[in-house]
């Protein structure tokens, strides 16, 4: 069965695929609709087999393809004010609302919608579709497809991986590291505070140096093409404690790291732990030996950077006539393709503007946009 992109894109955003539930009923959508039209697809699962990738090869079985590649997963909406359902796609005003309209499944709707025209244009260099799980989450499910790709798939001569950036040629993000701080302290009753050692307030100065340490990587503006112009660190997370009248024994924060792709973003964790180690441990431990701070790492992507001749950004400039210079401070996959050996470049339509807000939305004209690109590509692969 054939779809409009707008049609496909209302079933996309009706398949709730936030993060933390399963993406398999879309996974099964697209690969029964792929297989409809004659199209062999490949899933690769995550390890309980609760979610998964796909991946699907449109045209000949040749190198020099492109890749266009997308998440499924989209951010939660709880406690956010939506004045419609977000998992219903409502049009008003030239704008198209729901989640994961612009951010980001748009994209892989209207490269779905027209595989009847791929398949009809007679390529010459295929189309390869890959849908990616949990990218919201660390960009935690691509790896496994992408290395499924390079090792079974015809080499492709570019990856465009369809992030809002309303058609605009992106050539780099920064890199993203989630780390969790745990502090352990010791309990007493709160009228004795020489007695214990609250996990809160430890945590609440590690905290405060970590924002102290923000402000010096935001002196430190080295890399222009990003907004804003430097690594950033942030804790996002904060939990512990039991009562009012209870020096707490736990806290835990969550903290991330956004890198500029010339950054180590180790080397903050690592400064960050020396300082505690010997300025803020021996002062617990002379209360409580059994104090403790541990700092683990949760999850990490690769930051994208410019790549000198690229052929993925040759093509997406030749198809959209952007040769300004953009880049994205959010993460996205492009690193971790680009980190496999593929030339690799974002653009797809809707703004990051919209995207993670209550009333998301994707207007009409990026719609269309996109779908002149994707024709514009099958001619280039046709010749």
């Amino acid at each position: 069965m054939n779809h409009s992109s707008r049609e496909m894109i209302e079933t996309l955003v009706g398949f709730p695929t936030v993060s933390c539930d399963s993406n398999l009923d879309l996974i099964h959508f697209v690969r029964d609709y792929l297989a409809g039209h004659g199209v062999e697809s490949h899933m690769v699962p995550n390890e309980d087999a609760t979610k998964a990738n796909l991946y699907a090869t449109i045209g000949p079985h040749v190198e020099g393809g492109v890749v266009l590649s997308g998440h499924t997963d989209v951010v939660p909406v709880d406690g956010q004010p939506w004045d419609t359902d977000p998992f219903r796609v409502v049009e008003s005003d030239g704008r198209l609302y729901g989640r994961g309209t612009a951010d980001m499944k748009s994209f892989s709707a209207i490269a779905l919608a027209l595989v009847p025209d791929m398949l009809a244009r007679g390529l010459k260099r295929p189309i390869h579709l890959a849908l990616s799980y949990d990218e919201e989450v660390g960009c935690l499910g691509a790896p496994a497809m992408i290395a499924r790709l390079a090792a079974e798939a015809p080499r492709p001569a570019a990856v465009i991986v369809g992030e809002p950036t309303s058609m605009k040629v992106m050539t780099a993000h920064k890199g993203i590291t989630v780390m969790e701080t745990v502090v352990t302290g010791h309990e007493t009753h709160s009228s004795q505070t020489h007695r214990g050692v609250s996990a809160v307030m430890t945590a609440a100065r590690l905290v405060a140096r970590l924002d102290e340490m923000a402000r010096e990587a935001e002196a430190n503006v080295s890399a222009l093409l990003f907004e804003p112009p430097y690594t950033t660190i942030h804790v996002g997370v904060i939990e512990g404690g039991t009562a009012a009248n209870i020096i707490s024994r736990r806290c835990r924060f969550v903290w991330d790291i956004r890198h500029v792709p010339e950054d180590d973003p180790m080397h903050h964790v690592n400064r960050f732990r020396d300082w505690y180690e010997s300025e803020v441990l021996p002062v617990m431990r002379r209360v409580a030996p059994e104090a403790n701070i541990e700092t683990r790492l949760a999850n990490q992507a690769p930051a994208f950077g410019p790549e000198e001749n690229g052929e993925a950004e040759r093509i997406a400039r030749a198809l959209t006539g952007d040769n300004a210079v953009h880049a994205a401070a959010y993460a996205a996959e492009a690193g971790q393709f680009q980190e496999a050996g593929f030339s690799t470049v974002i653009c797809g339509p809707g703004s990051i503007d919209q995207a993670h807000q209550p009333n998301e939305y994707i207007e009409i004209d990026q719609v269309s946009q996109c779908e002149r690109f994707l024709h514009r590509l099958m001619d280039a692969l046709s010749r």
